[in-house]
């Protein structure tokens, strides 16, 4: 039987990654598949810094992309390149030549996953993208063929390692965001540049692919309201932990009466639900079902390997249809035809609500405050204040009853103007046991 042959561009971590598992798992990848899957060649702007495995044996390597796309005997192309120009280009000339292809970008399938996949389609390619979102977790497949019976309703993920890591070494140290993100850039968990991470644009372009499967809607990144976490500090967790929750950057699409509201933000979650246990690079995701109702799925975010082992699944999946010439293929977003679809304002979601507040304490702080949440008819739950010594900066927290984003909102840029605030309050919605 005929072998396939692959042609990978992007030699980083996961294309390093993605090399190892195809050389020393040849064997038992060619016994699921009943043949061969040959790496043919490689690309990389560095080719001559890296080192291929020899068990791949005789390999092409070039620092030109075009020259392994145009290669005759690859028959697919594996993206992992990153970012949404250079990749763009490597993909549509795959397509254009009729190769099916491989992707773990997940900022471009966000931004134009659907429309690529029609030109898939329509040329008889296929295209592949699980390792796009939350590495080794296989959330697409489950997405798009495991629980394809259901009707989502709801998904609620951790879907940025990197912040989950400093989230979680906050908690767990009291330092500073500051101080532990050094750590994560030392590591190697966080970029020089980490706004992608902490700032939700990565876990943003995650969300806006998984809802695409789980809705059949085109989403565009830009809809999703978005919210970093460069505003927790370790008192943040203190009042949590004292209300039974904790803090996590919760990616959020849940349908309602109204429409789809989602979301990325930091919001408190209660202890006792399994997302609040999701330590350090790990990534979950949680999918309420109408029928099937709650399935729950966890593992590495990120890395070589995971993320490797879900290119290389993709791999798998294409070569199979390539050998037996299917022509009736699932289509990487679950749906034959995806909607148009604007999601609606998160305005109108409506939670309880945590907020922070830093003062110079002097007398009727609390009272100004209720006058102004009164006025936006938003009910107190609770006043909370730990021991501070400090009345030059003295944080408290007052939670709220169940409000809509709209006054919450309204009544924070209200209070934001007040003289005895040493910065804007922390907002953050409290979501019920999920």
């Amino acid at each position: 039987m005929r072998q396939v042959n692959v042609g990978i561009v992007g030699l980083g971590n996961i294309g390093g990654g993605t090399l190892t598992i195809l050389a020393e798992n040849a064997e038992q990848i060619e016994l699921k598949l009943g043949f061969p899957l040959r790496v043919r060649a490689v690309c990389d702007l560095l080719i001559e810094t890296k080192t291929i495995p020899e068990a791949l044996g005789p390999v092409l390597k070039t620092g030109d992309w075009r020259e392994l796309v145009a290669h005759p005997e690859v028959d697919i192309v594996v993206e992992l390149v990153g970012g949404t120009t250079v990749a763009s280009e490597i993909i549509e000339a795959a397509i254009a030549r009729k190769k099916s292809v491989v992707t773990a970008n997940k900022e471009l399938m966000g931004l134009r996953g659907a429309e690529i996949c029609e030109r898939a389609i329509a040329a008889g390619a296929n295209l592949a993208m699980e390792a796009s979102v939350a590495g080794g977790i296989p959330i697409h497949a489950v997405l798009r063929e495991g629980i394809s019976g259901d009707r989502v309703v709801a998904i609620y993920g951790i879907l940025n390692g990197t912040s989950n890591y400093i989230l979680t070494e906050m908690e767990k140290h009291g330092s500073t965001l500051e101080t532990v993100l050094g750590e994560a850039q030392r590591l190697g968990y966080a970029e020089a540049n980490p706004s992608a991470d902490i700032d939700g644009f990565d876990a943003r372009s995650k969300l806006a692919i998984l809802s695409a499967l789980a809705f059949g809607e085109k989403i565009t990144p830009s809809d999703i309201f978005t919210e970093g976490i460069r505003r927790i500090a370790p008192i943040d967790f203190q009042y949590a932990h004292q209300l039974g929750h904790t803090i996590r950057l919760l990616c959020a699409a849940r349908q309602t009466h109204e429409g789809l509201i989602l979301s990325v933000r930091p919001a408190l979650i209660p202890t006792s639900t399994i997302l609040a246990s999701v330590q350090s690079s790990y990534n979950a995701v949680w999918v309420k079902g109408q029928y099937g109702e709650d399935t729950f799925y966890y593992g590495r975010g990120a890395g070589p390997r995971p993320t490797g082992v879900a290119v290389v699944s993709d791999l798998m999946r294409v070569a199979r249809e390539i050998v037996s010439g299917s022509p009736e293929r699932v289509s990487p977003f679950a749906h034959q035809r995806l909607g148009e679809y604007k999601p609606i304002p998160v305005t109108r979601q409506k939670r309880a609500y945590y907020l922070r507040f830093r003062v110079v304490d002097r007398p009727g702080i609390i009272s100004t405050l209720a006058g102004i949440l009164a006025a936006k008819h938003i009910s107190l739950e609770a006043v909370l204040q730990l021991p501070c010594e400090n009345k030059h900066d003295l944080p408290f927290v007052i939670t709220l009853e169940p409000s809509t984003e709209e006054a919450v909102r309204e009544a924070v840029e209200e209070m934001s103007r007040l003289d005895f605030l040493i910065d804007p309050p922390l907002a953050l919605p409290m979501e019920p046991p999920l």
